[in-house]
């Protein structure tokens, strides 16, 4: 497996790794109180030093495959949002986790972004299962999860405990004979290499 984290090209995105740089322009996205409400882990208010530790994470965590972190990318608006793969390969399975910046919403970057992941979890990390979690009081990302043919798993009630409140989560999955018998994803995906990189 290659030490450095692949990227990968759609019709309209580059999903790539993050650089420091991307720090300022990440932070702009993130510290909105909207994106740390319909996350499980991103803390409100959001500082741009903790986009730099955050980032500065993300090669260690790909070198022993415990994460692998794309920044969304689109040509003309730069960084758009984030989606990761947290991996448990002993178990060939892996979580998907993603967000999508505020102004940025409503133009299916997170459905584009999340069948290219799969895609890649399925045939370049030759993982079994990707599942997914969301907020029951944020159902756009579970529209997400069923468009890119995930099964809901069903609620865990009172899972997760956001700011003083208990909150349900719905849970979602795929497995590898699913997406195999769907067919290939009706998406131009390429992963690239470093050097052949699209800047953004």
């Amino acid at each position: 497996m290659s030490k450095q984290l692949p990227t990968i090209r759609t019709p309209r995105l580059l999903l790539r790794p993050f650089v420091l740089e991307d720090a300022p322009a990440l932070h702009e996205l993130v510290k909105e109180r909207e994106i740390a409400s319909t996350t499980l882990n991103i803390p409100h208010p959001y500082e741009e030093e903790m986009a730099k530790v955050w980032i500065s994470n993300h090669a260690p965590r790909w070198e022993k495959q415990e994460m692998a972190v794309f920044a969304i990318t689109e040509a003309s608006a730069g960084l758009v949002g984030t989606i990761s793969l947290r991996l448990e390969l002993a178990h060939q399975r892996g979580e998907l986790g993603y967000w999508i910046g505020i102004p940025f919403w409503g133009k299916g970057y997170a459905t584009e972004a999340t069948r290219a992941v799969i895609k890649f979890g399925f045939e370049h990390m030759k993982l079994n299962r990707i599942h997914a979690a969301h907020l029951t009081r944020n159902p756009a990302s579970g529209r997400v999860m069923l468009k890119v043919g995930m099964t809901f798993e069903g609620v865990l009630r009172e899972h997760i405990l956001k700011w003083g409140e208990f909150e349900d989560v719905a849970k979602y999955s795929i497995l590898r004979r699913e997406y195999d018998s769907q067919g290939p994803f009706e998406i131009d995906t390429e992963i690239v290499s470093r050097e052949d990189q699209v800047p953004s």
